[in-house]
């Protein structure tokens, strides 16, 4: 059965650096890409990065420039690094991953940007 386990998360002030990770376990198919969505109180799931396993990125508009995917296929491991966080990035993050084509989901981090 595969399981997302997202780390990472938690409170930073405006301007400040998080970074988060997602490992896919119990997986032995193909790895076809790994993303992040986000989903703020009150509004829709969205996405916010993703990365396919030959390294193709996708951003969204509202954070291309300070937020980085990465992914260690070996590892079956996707990685986000955002920096100069703004307020309007507080939601819970999902980790997503499609492994011969069926999507999985992790239960979701918070990510609090607040001064």
């Amino acid at each position: 059965q595969v399981q997302l386990v997202e780390s990472g998360g938690g409170l930073v002030q405006p301007g400040g650096s998080l970074g988060l990770s997602c490992a896919a376990s119990g997986s032995h198919g193909r790895l076809y890409n790994m993303g992040w969505y986000r989903q703020a109180p009150g509004q829709q799931r969205e996405l916010a990065a993703q990365i396919t396993s030959i390294g193709i990125i996708n951003y969204s508009n509202s954070v291309k420039g300070r937020f980085t995917i990465s992914l260690d296929s070996a590892k079956n491991t996707a990685y986000l690094q955002m920096n100069n966080l703004k307020p309007e990035d507080t939601a819970v993050y999902y980790c997503n991953a499609n492994i011969d084509l069926v999507m999985y989901w992790g239960r979701g981090t918070q990510v609090t940007v607040s001064s």
